[in-house]
């Protein structure tokens, strides 16, 4: 479907990666990994036409429709939700476009004999049978079962996309690849900003995808539900394996494991070799061999190991003074945007040392609750810090705040203060900001290289209570295994609004989930949270509950029509017996009627003839009576 063939690029005279080559078939979902920096989202870039290797070629078929999720998503402002979605349509909203400017100028002119106005009738008939070809009259329709699939309600449909958050936007993106039908997938950190939720539905849909996906993510647990292949750029080559991102790290290892080994042997035989040539080349009965042995030696193909990039943060968040034992407490807090109640009469009370975690659906409120500890936004009711408590603060969009144009010493000496701006180039030096590369502009890092520069700024300042609001967003997966024991062995209290399930296992030891302007506590990590809800994904209650409602009416509806049915089979076998009975009855009565015309007077002389004959006229009509009733019920029945 693609082949990649000897690509390279490179930056400032450095490659991020040289003459690599691979290949993607359909129902290949890769997981493009690797530290941040190394070229990953380069690489998306490149295979999506949007940016030009060094050298190299990518061949693909003409017709190859590629869709590509990027990082960071742009809307145009003023459309809604609808209005988006209905962008992945280009050939469609082409052809009404096309459409509409026919028709005006149909309605504007008045030369209906000219050979151009009959043209134009020709025109539009050619384009609406295109329009109806491509789905014109469908893809709104679709749209709107899309949307709604992926968790809209109905009534939001017409709410401007600039007042959704980061993860809605996603969804909205989503929607957009999903209805383009694209042969190829580029998925750029697609789980950044979205709720776990939302994150289990896209594992869902990905599992079904039949093209091709290469995910470029730092989510170990999402990269290892999706993907069946693993290519790392590491160093500027590649790894490639068909196996998912845990699988592929036990093969690498062994791998290198292997490697070395074998050098090792390769070593002493070289050794042993080169002790040889110098033993014999004293001799001079022996220099013949001495140069068939240098010979030997020259053709020997040196086995090399792999080079592994293990540069890793040093992080360590020291508590800047103890505080009191309570150190947060809310007390009816709320929040509203105008008329939009996010948070209302909120209870809550958080501990020394402490380590909880906010979770839930997008737009709950986790955020909210963050930027209120912080005081960044007002609220309504009490929300008390205790004494001696301050308070470091990560935001979602950290490294937003950077400036653009600062270098990376820079940033950090504006920051400082006089106890810490001696120490600027060794927190530099911790967080992977080594030589030259503290002089680069921020506006140049990627994403995780701007997250740690956020994160170093963050310890510029003192705390002892540390509120973290998606800190795990763009890190690399060593980065974020470094973050995780850091924050494990910070002595002070965290506060943790995150969506990584493998981050935040072992981390926490309580999770607050927010859910319809309230919170609820769970006293244990996101495995026992989850375990709680008896859900391994919090969509599967609803799902639950739905397929218990279901089943149940399945069940009545099914037995219902068994009773029916039943009945039915009733009334049927009553009526044909009945009906056999007037049958018979009728019969007897004219084989009577017969004899008593032929011979009247031997006929009526037989015993209890009257009452006989009588009988079976009364019973007749007896029958009669139930054969009507009958019939009306199975009328009634039927209709």
């Amino acid at each position: 479907m693609l082949n990649i063939h000897n690509l390279s690029i490179s930056f400032g005279g450095e490659y991020l990666f040289e003459e690599i080559a691979f290949r993607l078939d359909a129902g290949n979902r890769v997981g493009l990994v690797g530290k941040n920096g190394a070229g990953k989202s380069t690489m998306l870039k490149i295979l999506s036409r949007e940016q030009e290797p060094d050298s190299g070629h990518i061949a693909m078929d003409k017709e190859l429709k590629i869709g590509f999720l990027k990082q960071d998503i742009d809307f145009v402002q003023g459309r809604t939700v609808l209005e988006e979605a209905y962008e992945a349509f280009t050939e469609i909203k082409k052809a009404e476009r096309e459409i509409d400017t026919i028709n005006t100028q149909l309605a504007e002119r008045t030369d209906y004999e000219s050979q151009s106005y009959s043209q134009l009738i020709t025109d539009l008939s050619d384009i609406t049978h295109h329009y109806e070809i491509l789905g014109g009259y469908n893809y709104q329709g679709e749209a709107e079962r899309v949307l709604q699939g992926l968790g809209f309600e109905r009534e939001a449909f017409n709410n401007l996309t600039d007042t959704f958050s980061g993860g809605w936007r996603m969804r909205i993106e989503l929607a957009k690849l999903l209805l383009q039908n694209n042969d190829i997938l580029l998925l750029d950190e697609p789980t950044n900003h979205l709720d776990i939720e939302s994150i289990i539905w896209l594992e869902s849909f990905l599992k079904t995808y039949t093209g091709v996906i290469v995910i470029v993510s730092h989510d170990k647990m999402f990269l290892d539900n999706v993907t069946n292949r693993t290519i790392e750029i590491s160093l500027g080559r590649i790894y490639d394996y068909n196996k998912p991102y845990s699988k592929y790290l036990i093969l690498r290892k062994e791998l290198r494991e292997q490697q070395l080994a074998t050098q090792k042997n390769q070593s002493k035989q070289i050794e042993q070799t080169e002790k040889l040539i110098e033993k014999f080349r004293a001799k001079a009965s022996k220099a013949s061999m001495a140069q068939s042995l240098i010979k030997k030696l020259d053709k020997i193909d040196r086995i090399e190991v792999d080079e592994d990039d293990n540069a890793v943060m040093n992080i360590s968040f020291p508590i800047s003074v103890q505080p009191g034992k309570v150190v947060i407490e809310a007390i009816d807090t709320g929040k509203s945007y105008g008329e939009k109640e996010i948070l209302k009469g909120i209870n809550l009370l958080i501990e020394r040392g402490s380590k909880t975690a906010f979770v839930g659906q997008n737009g709950q409120g986790k955020s909210t609750l963050a930027k209120m500890i912080h005081n960044e936004i007002p609220y309504t009711g009490e929300l008390k810090l205790g004494h001696n408590v301050q308070i470091g603060y990560f935001a979602q969009n950290q490294s937003e705040y950077l400036d653009g144009e600062l270098t990376v010493h820079d940033t950090m000496i504006h920051a400082a203060n006089e106890k810490t701006r001696s120490r600027v180039r060794d927190m530099l030096g911790s967080f992977l900001f080594r030589g030259e590369e503290v002089d680069k502009k921020v506006k140049v890092l990627s994403g995780g290289e701007r997250n740690r520069l956020a994160l170093c700024k963050l310890l510029l300042q003192p705390f002892n209570v540390l509120v973290m609001d998606e800190p795990t967003n763009h890190l690399d997966i060593k980065s974020k295994n470094v973050l995780k024991k850091a924050l494990k062995n910070f002595e002070g209290t965290l506060i943790m609004v995150s969506h990584d399930r493998d981050f935040l296992q072992g981390l926490t030891n309580t999770v607050y989930e927010f859910k319809n302007k309230q919170i609820k506590e769970y006293l244990g990590d996101i495995d026992f949270y989850l375990e709680q809800r008896k859900v391994d994904d919090l969509r599967d209650l609803e799902k639950k509950e739905k397929q218990i409602k279901d089943v149940s009416t399945t069940k009545e509806t099914a037995k219902q029509s068994y009773e029916n049915q039943k009945k039915l089979k009733s009334l049927n076998n009553k009526l044909s017996n009945v009906e056999s009975k007037i049958n018979k009855l009728e019969r007897e009565i004219k084989e009577i009627d017969v004899e008593l015309a032929i011979n009247y007077d031997q006929t009526i002389a037989q015993p209890n003839f009257f009452d006989t004959y009588q009988g079976k006229k009364d019973t007749l009509a007896k029958l009669m009576e139930d054969w009507e009733q009958v019939q009306e019920e199975l009328e009634k029945f039927s209709s």
